[in-house]
């Protein structure tokens, strides 16, 4: 691989990181409800999922598999957007429940483009 290409790709690592960092920081602040709760587990597991199969992706062995990484990627992005969604949140924890619900979206949209490029 190219040596300016590495930037570029820990930088996603990064940013899939702190998605995940902040998604267990915003579960910490909800309210207990049974929804909540059940919803905040959900959420935990596919926002720490986007990254981790995103360095699965990058050791990948053979492009197909990339390919297929990356799809997971963006599944499990779409799918920390729809919890997000579902989360019973009040004023002051909304502003940080839809920006991590914008911040899924493009990591929808990044994943999908990495897609078109690579099939």
């Amino acid at each position: 691989m190219p040596q300016d290409e590495n930037p570029k790709r820990f930088d996603l690592e990064d940013r899939t990181f702190e998605f995940a960092r902040r998604a267990r920081a915003l579960v910490k602040r909800l309210s207990k409800t049974i929804g909540n709760v059940e919803d905040a587990r959900q959420l935990i597991r596919s926002s720490g999922s986007v990254g981790a199969n995103y360095i699965e992706a990058n050791e990948s062995l053979s492009k197909k598999d990339f390919v297929l990484r990356i799809k997971i990627c963006r599944k499990e992005a779409k799918e920390s957007r729809y919890w997000l969604r579902l989360l019973e949140v009040v004023d002051q924890i909304s502003v940080e429940r839809d920006a991590l619900a914008q911040e899924a979206q493009e990591l929808t949209n990044i994943f999908g483009a990495i897609i078109r490029k690579s099939e």
